[in-house]
């Protein structure tokens, strides 16, 4: 089938691309900025269509030809009203696909309960956004998951960290209550690519869920035993409201708050499947136990082969700011630092140096603040810095690092990082490196901020003269230790991780 995958850059869709294309479909991928599908390794063999849901006319125009629609969106996280974001998106993709012909579309939800009286906002909206895709001609398979077990996943992450982070915690109740129906992406990716080709699969809700059903005390018990760690003190409390186990949450693993609070609201619910819409009434397929799938994810986050992440969806995306490359007067005031250093090392010496900031690695200079930072940025609700990096040399674009994102990579010359941590504007810092003709480097450095308001032009003033030294003893650190071969720290510049 002629099959298009809105959300290719998310966590699902960039795992479900590849099975698509093992099993013979052919794949257009619909995403809003094609340059963060230029590094991914199939990105020869599928079509890609630029296109966003909430832009009802480029819809229109990239499922032109569409047997089948995969949508795999959502704006949990976002600022501003998810649900109604979400709405129109549903709502846009619908009337487009009606419009193509396309014949089939299998969106991707959340398990609980059908009343919405008796669901958290975020299970309310992922059911809502199946019934607006339903509400057309256009038969529509919607999959409804719990929890998803793989390396990258938002609820692995959030599970393992708990785990690692805290030898003992004190959790809400509904922690030793709550039952839950975990299962393996590997699982859920199955399961996605058989229902296009199922005619009993169509129009119809599917629950999926591993054979395991188990509370989330259980589940952390799991994730301990597996990765050779202590069974942890877990004492539950009735007094940690969800939005206290939110901000718990925020500051122990590397989830935002914004995207940590829908998670949380959501786990206190049941979400076990309902015998009368087991998928396995339909699909033959048996899901594997929780412990191989658990296991699965450690043996890909310990080769560093991690393929997909949460992260890879941009939680803080501002469109109507400045880019970078705008003139100084594009969106108002534009503040700036350049700096810049010759360098005897060639150019792609020093773009590995570059390309290899952050993460366990570290950023050269005053890692302890860079830290400290991150931690502040933790407590007012931000990502702060526990993301790191996918891969400790590769990047790509859309990849986080640390508190940015990577909006820009283009080797050997061009690396642009977005900053992702709350700030009163918008932020970016860059390096560009050149030939001076003899085969040596220059590395111009370049950090830029957009302020938002009274509050972002003061925060620029009152922290420019630590950034003055922090970020020329950057470029300088940068190009010492390409000239090094290899970056180098201090005992006292030692990252601490």
């Amino acid at each position: 089938m002629k099959v298009a995958v809105i959300g290719s850059t998310g966590y699902v869709g960039g795992r479900l691309v590849p099975e698509l294309l093992a099993a013979g479909h052919e794949v257009r991928c619909l995403a809003r900025n094609p340059a963060r599908l230029a590094g991914v390794e199939w990105r020869p063999d599928v079509d890609v269509a630029v296109a966003d849901v909430l832009d009802a006319a480029s819809l229109d125009a990239a499922l032109v030809g569409i047997e089948a629609v995969y949508f795999l969106v959502h704006a949990m996280g976002h600022a501003g009203d998810f649900e109604q974001t979400d709405r129109i998106g549903a709502e846009n993709t619908r009337i487009a696909a009606e419009g193509a012909g396309v014949e089939r579309i299998v969106y991707l939800g959340g398990l609980g309960d059908d009343d919405p009286d008796h669901l958290s906002p975020h299970l309310a909206s992922r059911h809502e956004v199946g019934q607006v895709l339903a509400a057309g001609t256009i038969p529509v398979t919607e999959l409804r998951a719990a929890v998803i077990i793989g390396s990258g996943s938002a609820s692995f992450e959030l599970l393992r960290n708990l785990a690692e982070v805290l030898p003992a915690m004190i959790c809400p109740r509904w922690v030793t209550k709550t039952k839950c129906q975990p299962i393996g992406i590997a699982d859920v990716l199955a399961y996605l690519v058989a229902v296009i080709v199922e005619p009993a699969a169509a129009g119809r809700i599917l629950e999926i869920g591993g054979p395991d059903v188990l509370t989330y005390r259980d589940m952390m018990d799991r994730y301990s035993a597996l990765a050779g760690l202590r069974r942890r003190l877990i004492v539950p409390v009735p007094l940690l409201t969800p939005r206290l186990s939110s901000h718990w949450v925020n500051l122990v693993t590397p989830l935002p708050y914004g995207l940590a609070r829908p998670l949380v609201d959501s786990l206190i619910n049941d979400v076990v499947v309902r015998p009368e819409r087991d998928i396995r009434n339909v699909i033959d397929h048996e899901p594997c136990s929780l412990d191989v799938a658990i296991e699965r994810a450690l043996v890909v986050v310990g080769d560093m082969t991690i393929k997909t992440s949460w992260m890879d969806s941009a939680l803080t995306e501002t469109p109507a700011s400045p880019m970078p490359q705008d003139p100084d007067w594009a969106g108002g005031t534009m503040y700036q630092d350049v700096q810049e250093v010759a360098s005897v090392a060639s150019p792609a010496d020093l773009f590995v140096a570059v390309s290899g900031v952050g993460g366990k690695r570290g950023w050269y200079v005053a890692n302890s603040l860079w830290m400290l930072r991150g931690w502040l940025d933790k407590l007012i609700g931000g990502v702060g810095m526990r993301r790191g990096r996918r891969h400790p040399d590769d990047l790509r674009v859309g990849d986080a690092l640390d508190f940015f994102r990577v909006e820009a990579y283009e080797p050997p010359s061009l690396l642009r990082l977005r900053a992702e941590m709350k700030v009163p504007g918008s932020a970016w810092l860059e390096w560009r490196l050149t030939d001076d003709g003899a085969g040596k480097a220059v590395l111009r450095q370049l950090a830029r901020f957009h302020p938002r308001g009274v509050t972002g032009r003061a925060y620029w003033w009152v922290l420019l003269p630590i950034h003055k030294v922090i970020w020329k003893r950057l470029a300088e650190r940068l190009v010492a230790a390409a000239e090094a071969a290899t970056p180098t720290f201090t005992e006292a510049e030692t990252p601490l991780r």
